[in-house]
């Protein structure tokens, strides 16, 4: 059975099309184009005009492609920048008359629930204690546990675009802000994520403990590692990022003017002034969390509503 799934985020709107043979799961197209749907909705709370019809005007445009496939069904959902909005009206409404979708906005319990019921439907994590780190455009969703003990789930404010906005760094950025996005961010994982996951961590951390990141900014920094001219999915999946190569990484983002990070290998233009804070937050998160490596993986939400696994 080929389905599709897409994904309505803060940032980009993703695509996956896929043949279901349970329980495998055969990706047949990935596609991501950023919209920025959620700029400038931290200020005014709304979705901007603009944004809405570009990010209407590229479901369609995905829709269509899926269709072209042979997917038999296709999902939509979206997620921060919708369920934030006081105008999100205007968006699904411009999607149904677009493609006839009813898209489903999640919550960010969901969204988490969502995102580690799809990232273990790798085999390779099936069996393991994971916590993951979904870093996307306008939040970050942690989930801790294992298949079918999920002991943990939340969501947070803490989205690459959201931080962008807020940092607002320089080109090129100066040292200082940098530091300030460190503090910041450090300030706000140890008030808001701490105190409510470490309980579960403690009980955790007596087995084997896996870092896992997904979503735009964990597979461009495996991307970047690898030197990758294109998107490939098996070379991104299962790579391994040490805590010092992280760090590397986001301290040369910071320090190189945004013509010249659009030309480093694996980073896509697009996402080269977003790739500031979705570095920052995943260093900080690894940082406040105690973890010393990071694994990728290109699943997440899609794969849980492909096989109706969320």
């Amino acid at each position: 059975m080929r389905r599709a799934v897409l994904d309505v985020g803060t940032n980009s709107v993703k695509l996956l099309v896929a043949d279901l043979a349970p329980p495998t799961v055969r990706p047949v197209l990935e596609r991501s184009i950023q919209t920025r749907l959620g700029r400038g909705l931290a200020t005014t709370g709304r979705l901007d005009p603009a944004a809405v019809a570009e990010t209407v005007r590229v479901i369609a445009r995905l829709h269509a492609e899926a269709r072209q496939l042979g997917a038999e069904r296709v999902r939509i959902a979206a997620t921060s920048a919708a369920r934030e909005a006081s105008n999100t009206g205007d968006l699904l409404d411009a999607v149904r008359t677009a493609t006839g979708l009813v898209v489903e906005v999640l919550s960010g319990e969901q969204e988490a629930r969502w995102g580690f019921a799809g990232v273990t439907t790798d085999p390779d994590l099936q069996d393991r204690s994971i916590l993951l780190l979904d870093v996307g455009g306008g939040s970050t969703e942690l989930a801790l546990g294992r298949v079918g003990n999920l002991r943990f789930h939340a969501s947070y404010p803490l989205g690459a675009v959201r931080w962008l906005e807020r940092l607002h760094p320089s080109d090129p950025p100066r040292p200082s802000e940098l530091e300030r996005g460190r503090r910041e961010l450090a300030e706000t994982v140890g008030s808001l994520v701490v105190p409510p996951l470490q309980p579960h961590l403690v009980g955790v951390r007596q087995g084997p403990l896996q870092l896992v990141g997904t979503g735009g900014t964990a597979s461009v920094l495996a991307a970047m590692a690898l030197e990758l001219v294109a998107f490939d999915r098996a070379a991104i999946d299962g790579r391994v990022l040490r805590a010092a190569e992280v760090t590397a990484r986001l301290e040369q983002l910071w320090s190189l003017p945004l013509a010249r990070r659009r030309v480093l290998p694996g980073l896509p233009p697009e996402r080269a002034d977003v790739m500031l804070t979705g570095t920052l937050i995943y260093e900080g998160l690894m940082a406040v969390l105690g973890f010393e490596s990071l694994r990728i993986t290109t699943r997440g939400l899609r794969y849980a509503a492909l096989c109706d696994v969320a």
